[in-house]
């Protein structure tokens, strides 16, 4: 259901207060009883419900055949900047205050800097004895000037190498360890994907001991979905799924999502299913970066005694209730979020359904650690205990929220005077992807009946069925 209204802020905090009091924390740690070490792939705008795991052949055999995939897994807000900063501090967006992309939405602002980034998975991790790091997109301000540019070492990590503002392929900036490395458009020194890969298996060879926290971050399947050369041509037929809400209007749902165009004009169409053939042609380069990761791990002796977790950060959309590409929506197909995990304890082939949340990834790290997650601000819960059978699954939660805080312009976009003020995201076409008011807060339900209710921060009174593609 969707509903509009003002009383949404006081909903969703007594939505939040419901479902947190019930969460379950403690520590239980690996089951080995050592710290065993954990890898974090994090890729950038995956989808999973138009299939954006398709491309993925060798990461689907190397940790969801021999591990556990995780069919309901979702982000709880669908856009880059607030659900990474849910992934690295545990919290619901209400709690750590990133609301966009932006500096003043606190994206790695000064402020989150001071208040957020001390309590982040990696610097519990690190007082644990962990040898800590991270190469490639972290934050989307990251190395903005005013938030202490390259020279600004996020709390907990040792080996530092962060991408200076958002996803690219080539021509950027990285601070390594501080110090700035600007890169250019050689594909064997500068293609992101492949560096990231290549910088990771430098650090394990010359780990100093274990236990190590990698997290590796690569730029795909983002914009500008630029393919290393020898994927160029890879999908050459491949298209956008019809099927589901594509090309759908959505006529009974949030006015954004209404003021989309039906059916889509040919240009659209075409646009979108480019872009979609080039997002899984960049993926494929993170399953090399999978397979050459795993494959370093077991020539050092180290796989058996690693976790390897596989997500992204937030779905994708080309084309569902004829809204071209991008994020944000409340739907499932910007909510859900591919989720595979191996490593001790787990047994190979295992489908979970129980909804795991981007902001379960920290509390899972910091149990492997034996962290007590309950002495820490994070809102999420473990999940170990699900993966090495230490739990009854009827204890997991049957529901939690979804929120986002929507952006739009202050004036009129000049391409399109007639939708007046407050848009953002807008296509040649006019049909815009967000809008101050496309700020919502969600409880979405899997038990006993599927389903997600949302209020909109407007004044519209409108209910509808949230369909999904």
């Amino acid at each position: 259901m969707e509903r509009s209204g003002r009383s949404w802020t006081r909903w969703a905090l007594c939505a939040a207060w419901l479902l947190l009091a019930g969460l379950g924390r403690g520590a239980s740690g690996g089951p080995s009883g050592a710290l065993e070490n954990i890898v974090l792939i994090l890729t950038d705008d995956q989808d999973v419900e138009i299939g954006g795991m398709t491309p993925m052949k060798k990461t689907m055999s190397l940790i969801g055949q021999l591990g556990a995939s995780f069919v309901n897994a979702f982000a709880v807000t669908p856009l880059c900047c607030p659900s990474r900063s849910s992934l690295l501090t545990g919290c619901y967006p209400h709690n750590h205050q990133v609301r966009n992309n932006s500096l003043e939405g606190n994206c790695s602002s000064p402020d989150w800097q001071k208040f957020q980034e001390p309590f982040t998975f990696p610097v519990y991790l690190q007082k644990q004895g962990y040898q800590t790091f991270y190469a490639g997109k972290y934050l989307n301000q990251y190395g903005d000037a005013k938030a202490g540019g390259v020279q600004h070492i996020p709390l907990g990590w040792m080996y530092w190498l962060g991408l200076v503002g958002n996803s690219k392929y080539y021509n950027y900036t990285l601070s390594v360890n501080g110090r700035e490395e600007k890169h250019g458009e050689i594909y064997e020194e500068d293609y992101l994907t492949d560096l990231i890969t290549n910088r990771s298996l430098t650090f394990l060879r010359k780990l100093s001991h274990s236990p190590f926290l990698m997290v590796l971050a690569p730029p795909a399947a983002h914009s500008p979905w630029t393919a290393a050369p020898h994927y160029k041509s890879a999908y050459s037929d491949v298209k956008a799924p019809r099927d589901g809400s594509f090309n759908v209007h959505g006529k009974d749902k949030h006015w954004l999502i209404r003021q989309a165009k039906s059916p889509m004009s040919n240009s659209s169409i075409e646009f979108l299913d480019n872009v979609y053939r080039e997002r899984w042609q960049t993926l494929l380069s993170v399953d090399d970066m999978v397979e050459k990761v795993l494959n370093q791990l077991k020539s050092l002796d180290l796989l058996d005694s690693t976790y390897v977790f596989y997500t992204s950060d937030h779905g994708y959309h080309t084309g569902q209730f004829s809204l071209p590409i991008d994020k944000r929506q409340l739907y499932e197909f910007d909510i859900r979020v591919p989720l595979l995990v191996r490593g001790p304890g787990i047994k190979p082939n295992q489908t979970y359904l129980e909804p795991v949340l981007n902001i379960d990834l920290g509390p899972t790290f910091l149990d492997i650690a034996g962290v007590d997650v309950s002495q820490t601000p994070m809102d999420g819960q473990s999940f170990l205990p699900l993966l090495v059978n230490k739990t009854h699954k009827s204890s997991w939660r049957s529901d939690f929220l979804v929120q986002y805080t929507g952006e739009g312009s202050a004036g009129k976009d000049p391409h399109c005077p007639a939708l007046g003020p407050g848009v953002s995201q807008c296509f040649p076409d006019c049909v815009c992807e967000d809008a101050f008011n496309n700020t919502y807060a969600c409880v979405r339900t899997l038990h006993p009946i599927s389903m997600q209710y949302c209020e909109f921060a407007d004044a519209q009174n409108i209910f509808g069925k949230n369909r999904t593609p």
